[in-house]
């Protein structure tokens, strides 16, 4: 799991010595779930900060659009755009804890699970292989984040 608070390059810096370790394990099949910053850390870069993330996802995290409050904190639904196992028996009109001002956009919308409206459609849970995220925070947002963290302990146990 790569949870994560804080800054792109803060974070990317601190991260960088166990890059190969965690791109090696990933592509030994190991899940692994990137939490709010540490779903933005599986992509290339931010413009929040100059930093290179993992690279396991390929795109950028972009800021939230000027015309909104941020960070978007609170609660916020998902919109569903296909199965995946991490969302088994979450549903559209669940409430998840958000608290962010910056979004990945990933380059490959086939890794695209769900999506977010704040400003902007946004991706909120992004799945490819092995590699699963979300931007929400799951173990604060109750019942449904539970759901999700839950459902990434069975992924593991495969």
């Amino acid at each position: 799991m790569l949870p994560g608070v804080g800054n792109f390059r803060t974070a990317s810096e601190n991260i960088r010595p166990f890059k190969n370790v965690i791109t090696r394990i990933v592509d030994e099949g190991v899940p692994l779930l990137g939490v709010c910053l540490g779903m933005q850390l599986l992509f290339e870069g931010s413009e929040e900060s100059p930093g290179e993330g993992l690279c396991l996802l390929e795109g950028e995290v972009l800021k939230l659009p000027d015309d909104v409050k941020t960070p978007h904190m609170g609660w916020n639904t998902l919109n569903i755009l296909k199965w995946s196992p991490l969302l088994d028996g979450v549903d559209e009109d669940s409430y998840l804890y958000f608290v962010h001002s910056y979004y990945a956009q990933p380059r490959n919308r086939e890794v695209v699970v769900a999506e977010t409206r704040y400003g902007v459609e946004f991706a909120s849970v992004v799945a490819k292989g092995n590699v699963y995220s979300t931007q929400f925070h799951p173990e604060k947002s109750g019942a449904p984040g539970a759901r999700i963290l839950l459902n990434f302990a069975k992924i593991v146990k495969r």
